[in-house]
């Protein structure tokens, strides 16, 4: 009997809960490398401990990509549901258009909305104004694990207390450079649970194995590990709330780590991403997709339809739900990926077409004469530049970085560092012309700017005056040069600056 009144009473709760508003709990990371994650084939054990149990209890998405591999226009992706062309967010700029925003979406369905960290590069829509904000100095230059608990807990009883559903984003700074150095810790960020030592770091593909290389990759894992303390205390934050089983829980990186051919750039390593959900009672603690591509541009659709809030007409993303609850879906072949603007200097127009087994990109700024530079090199470039001098093979890969080819083709099953380009393989030809194809047609499909230099890749000069003309293709409010002797003259001054 009393059993019976036990399940009873079990049945009661959990349809309560069930009946309650769906919370949204967004967590990102800033620079995470899908490599160091051992839910995704990480060789190094118990770097993510908090985030493995939390792919323990979520479905984990092994094909999953964010479509620009930069911050502020990845997380605008995120907050429209728009690839960067659509949505006029193509690089470090602001909403040109109006147009509906996640977050603006939520507000004004009846949500609290809060965010912690990457304020200004999380909110592309300037109008907009957060119930709840804290950003880098009150979370210990966004590297506090205690202050990102505080403020959780401080959100959430909140919400609680005004009795409504929340839409989160908590966005940790770490592992951003700068990388946690035990020697040169920063002004009021915490010690990481875990320190590594360069010898036991496993360096990625797309990386030599030089000792200046190792070091400071020693020092991104440490950052890696304050990451995964942060989501630690958040989640259980959330969990001793009691709002835990109401909540949808996404975990994402913005975009690759910090590192040549990673960041900044359409590579494997530059997009792809871990994703975790936890939908208590829909997803599968445990579950694994490996099949689907999805990417950021589906969240947005995904948020809406999960809480019953509706969608607004004009996104170029689809809802994940059904992937949520182990449905299949069809068009999930492909994934595509873009730059356009990083933070400073020229146009640097990439597009990227990836499946289960090959990767094509189109460099439209490649010339043979532009010098490629971001702000992501560090000591590791240093080092690999330095090594260059006597090794062939890592000066190869110093110049390729520096100055790009426009096309490149890798078989990403065999070679996942994209160190091979096959575009003049013989016998990957009729596979090459295959993704040239299903590229074009995406971007006829979403209206990109950018197909304007694809269709004339193969013509040196047309090509550059594509990227001259380049501004004036770009849906957004920044004004192009007013002539071309101008547009030639800022890119040239630009060519040696950090994006």
């Amino acid at each position: 009997m009393k059993s019976l009144l036990a399940i009873f009473v079990l049945s009661l709760s959990t349809a309560w809960t069930r009946e309650k508003p769906l919370n949204i709990l967004l967590i990102t990371a800033d620079d995470l490398g899908y490599e160091a994650m051992d839910f995704l084939g990480g060789s190094l054990a118990k770097v993510t401990p908090n985030l493995s149990q939390l792919a323990k209890e979520s479905l984990s998405f092994q094909r999953a990509h964010v479509n620009i591999a930069i911050c502020a226009p990845s997380r605008a992706i995120i907050a429209t549901g728009r690839y960067g062309h659509n949505s006029g967010c193509y690089g470090f700029n602001k909403l040109p258009k109006d147009i509906p925003t996640v977050f603006t979406t939520f507000q004004k369905n009846g949500y609290l909305t809060g965010i912690l960290g990457k304020l200004n590069h999380s909110t592309c829509d300037t109008r907009f104004t957060w119930d709840f904000a804290h950003d880098y100095e009150d979370l210990g230059s966004g590297r506090s694990p205690k202050k990102y608990h505080h403020y959780t807990v401080e959100f959430l009883t909140r919400c609680k207390k005004e009795g409504k559903p929340f839409y989160f984003m908590v966005n940790s700074h770490d592992p951003h450079r700068p990388f946690h150095d035990p020697k040169k810790p920063k002004k009021n960020s915490e010690e990481p649970s875990r320190l590594f030592s360069p010898e036991e770091i496993p360096v990625p593909p797309y990386l030599p194995d030089l000792p200046g290389v190792r070091l400071e990759l020693s020092h991104y894992y440490n950052s890696i590990r304050r990451l995964d303390d942060t989501v630690g205390r958040v989640l259980d934050a959330l969990k001793k709330s009691g709002q835990a089983e109401n909540t949808l829980v996404l975990f994402i990186t913005d975009n690759g780590s910090a590192f040549p051919f990673a960041k900044a750039n359409t590579y494997l390593a530059s997009t792809r991403t871990p994703l975790l959900i936890r939908w208590p009672g829909v997803t599968k603690p445990g579950s694994i997709d490996n099949k689907h591509f999805v990417s950021e541009v589906d969240f947005f659709p995904t948020f809406t339809e999960a809480t019953g809030v509706d969608t607004p007409a004009g996104l170029d993303g689809r809802s994940l739900v059904p992937l949520l609850k182990g449905e299949p879906q069809e068009r999930r072949e492909f994934v595509f990926t873009q730059i356009d603007y990083t933070i400073g200097g020229p146009p640097k127009p990439m597009r990227c077409i990836q499946n289960e087994k090959y990767g094509y990109i189109f460099n439209a700024f490649s010339d043979g004469k532009f010098r490629y530079k971001n702000n992501n090199e560090g000591n590791t470039f240093k080092a690999m530049q330095a090594a260059g001098k006597s090794d062939p093979a890592i000066q190869a890969r110093v110049d390729l970085f520096r100055h790009r080819v426009v096309e490149e083709f890798y078989d990403l099953k065999n070679d996942p560092g994209s160190t091979k380009n096959l575009i003049g393989s013989p016998y990957h030809q009729e596979e090459i012309q295959n993704f040239q194809e299903r590229l074009r047609k995406w971007m006829l499909e979403t209206k990109d700017h950018n197909l304007a230099a694809f269709d004339v890749r193969k013509d040196p000069k047309k090509l550059a005056q594509a990227i001259l003309d380049y501004p004036k293709m770009v849906k957004s409010g920044t004004p192009a040069p007013k002539t071309r002797l101008e547009a030639k003259k800022k890119a040239k001054e630009s060519q040696s600056h950090e994006p």
